[in-house]
């Protein structure tokens, strides 16, 4: 998924400027999210309606369908990790980000999930290198920043 064209977002991801940093992030959002155009989206915001009314199982059925007919598509998996991580079902949480991260290796979004499942199973150190990745990627993300630095006290 790393095309040429989202190179300069990923450069503006370092920018010392904020505004540059929420721009460039919310392109790469929108890049990933219409990756397989309106029909796949409309699926994600279908399985997201489905998970506010409360729907998780439908929700699921929704984003395990789409990432059958579309396993390409990192972030219908990225959607699926964060309903099995809200789901605290963190073993699956880490499959699914880990797939993200195999097809679109730059995707913060799985490594920083990836990284808060493992702190959540207390794999510590497994956690560090996914926020470390992420922080690599996002340097100024103080999230990761902060639950980095947590892990390591954890594993003092």
């Amino acid at each position: 998924m790393q095309e040429p064209s989202i190179a300069p977002l990923l450069e503006d991801l370092k920018s010392v400027d904020e505004s540059v940093r929420e721009r460039a992030t919310q392109s790469l959002w929108r890049i990933w999210f219409e990756q397989k155009g309106m029909p796949g989206l409309e699926m994600i915001r279908r399985a997201q309606t489905l998970l506010e009314e409360g729907n998780s199982p439908e929700a699921e059925a929704t984003l395990t369908a789409l990432v059958q007919s579309h396993p390409d598509f990192a972030e219908a998996w990225n959607r699926r990790a964060v309903l099995y991580y809200a789901q605290s079902q963190y073993r699956q949480a880490i499959a699914d980000c880990e797939t993200v991260i195999r097809l679109n290796s730059v995707h913060f979004g799985a490594l920083h999930g990836l990284g808060l499942c493992h702190a959540a199973l207390g794999n510590y150190p497994a956690a560090i290198e996914a926020f470390r990745q992420a922080i690599a990627i996002q340097p100024f993300a103080i999230a990761n920043q902060r639950l980095l630095l947590e892990c390591t006290m954890r594993l003092s």
